[in-house]
């Protein structure tokens, strides 16, 4: 059951013109256009090297904060999950089958801003275990995020405050523009973001071939605990 829901929503995720621009679309967009035409200084070294981490970032938050808030909260409204809660589907199925759709997409989204960032002359180093741990711990901690939003708020303040957050994070977490771009004093607040650890450890690993990144990875497992357990205290079905 858990498979055949994890199927269908992932058709669904694939078929919605809107949440594909954003998914998919948006961040292989922002790869090639920042990849290829100075427009942000990103500091010694090819501009994509800087890049496809920060890239490979905001396709997960895309996906499992983002795209999964909208569609969730819009599902909820409507009353579709509700009458999922009352099928032989367990509620905690659902949530699996949530997540598994959004972890096939993810590795979609990965393989295309990789291959995009290869064909741009991209030279990524360090190791794929920490790369996989950085990408899991992100996908929970916005999937916590995600469905917090969603089963709190209305659809259209989901809507609305899911791209504001978005666009917000995509400019001030380290995406395309540098962290030491900022006052130091918003430094230290903009670092403790899931996006701005997210995209700076990658960054460490991929592109410094550092070690596995501890401190990104707590802030991670911190943001994710507080929100799945914040998204399982407070999410209403109806």
């Amino acid at each position: 059951m858990i498979a055949a829901q994890a199927a269908l929503e992932t058709r669904m995720l694939l078929r919605n013109g809107e949440q594909l621009l954003l998914t998919v679309i948006i961040p292989t967009l922002l790869l090639v256009l920042f990849g290829t035409v100075d427009i942000v200084d990103t500091g010694e070294g090819k501009a994509v090297d800087f890049l496809a981490p920060g890239i490979l970032a905001l396709a997960v938050m895309s996906t499992a904060f983002t795209g999964q808030a909208i569609a969730t909260g819009f599902e909820r409204r409507y009353g579709v999950l509700k009458r999922l809660a009352s099928s032989p589907l367990p509620r905690w199925g659902l949530m699996t089958a949530k997540t598994l759709s959004v972890l096939v997409i993810e590795v979609l989204q990965v393989v295309l801003v990789t291959v995009i960032a290869l064909v741009l002359g991209w030279s990524p180093q360090g190791s794929p275990f920490a790369v996989l741990l950085l990408l899991v711990l992100g996908t929970a901690a916005f999937s916590g995020l995600g469905l917090l939003m969603a089963g709190t708020l209305k659809a259209e303040a989901t809507l609305a405050a899911a791209n504001l957050v978005f666009l917000l994070l995509l400019v001030g977490g380290g995406v395309v523009v540098p962290l030491d771009k900022f006052p130091d004093a918003a430094q230290a607040v903009l670092g403790l973001l899931p996006i701005s650890a997210l995209s700076e450890g990658l960054r460490d690993v991929l592109r410094h071939g550092a070690g596995m990144p501890w401190g990104d990875l707590g802030i991670l497992a911190v943001w994710a605990v507080a929100g799945l357990a914040a998204a399982g205290r407070f999410f209403r079905w109806e």
